[in-house]
């Protein structure tokens, strides 16, 4: 199962730019940054572009932020953006899952992952919507590790090591050929969310890239990779945990043992 690599799409013909086309982004205690990442994907050329916000009850108020910048960009258009409360603050797969369900539900032809603190570039948004289009592809990762991606020099030699150990680890369990599985940086189809079925996803945590990209693999559907530059959060703390680490490193093996009981049950 493999990843094609893929030139960028420039420039995006204005009728692309009107597919609907929601940026799901999940956020816990993302205050200081919200309103910049906000302000620079409602400033793209995209016109069907819209962001949903999902927050797990933030202690330092980003719910609030969001209701608010909401009602500021939804005076032109009310449904440029969005806001989902949830309850509690129960893993970043599980925030991405509720997201990218209710997106599809509402319409959207295209969803987009991007984490609130900065790393994705707001950017690269169109890059990512414009290769499905022209090429069909089902799903768009927006890849460190492809000709042309990097990393945030704020990264030292350990970390970059971890992050580029964590893919080869993940991909060669798995048996896929994609460069970037870890990366959260994506873009999907609604057929292709539908056809993963986001109420079956199992991962709570990071691992959930990892699982959605291997999924829609299995399913048949194509991922291409597009070069990014991943950038280090400049404010606030990293929500990654020990029982992330270790959702991320067993998951893997889960999948492959799913894949293999079904290939069996196929079989017989």
């Amino acid at each position: 199962m493999s990843a094609t690599r893929t030139p960028a799409v420039t420039p995006l013909p204005a009728e692309w730019g009107r597919t609907a086309t929601t940026v799901v982004m999940p956020t816990y205690n993302e205050a200081d940054n919200l309103p910049a990442m906000a302000e620079a994907l409602m400033a793209l050329p995209l016109e069907g572009l819209r962001l949903l916000v999902v927050d797990d009850n933030s202690p330092d108020g980003t719910g609030k932020i969001a209701e608010d910048l909401a009602e500021r960009y939804n005076r032109a258009d009310r449904t440029r953006m969005s806001v989902l409360h949830r309850t509690a603050k129960d893993g970043l797969g599980r925030a991405y899952a509720a997201g990218m369900a209710r997106a599809a539900g509402e319409g959207a032809a295209y969803v987009v992952q991007m984490d609130a603190d900065g790393s994705h570039p707001a950017d690269k948004v169109p890059e990512l919507l414009g290769v499905a289009l022209a090429t069909g592809a089902d799903v768009v990762v927006g890849s460190r590790y492809v000709p042309g991606g990097t990393l945030s020099d704020a990264w030292g030699v350990h970390r970059k090591l971890l992050s580029r150990w964590a893919n080869v680890y993940a991909s060669t369990i798995l048996g896929t050929r994609v460069r970037d599985i870890t990366g959260g940086f994506n873009l999907w189809s609604a057929d292709a969310l539908r056809a993963i079925d986001l109420a079956t996803v199992d991962s709570a945590g990071y691992s959930f890239q990892v699982e959605m990209k291997y999924r829609a693999l299995r399913a048949g559907y194509t991922v291409m990779e597009v070069p990014i530059h991943f950038e280090d959060r400049t404010v606030g703390e990293s929500k990654m945990n020990l029982a992330v680490q270790l959702e991320s490193v067993a998951m893997p093996w889960r999948l492959r043992a799913r894949a293999a009981r079904a290939t069996g049950d196929r079989a017989r």
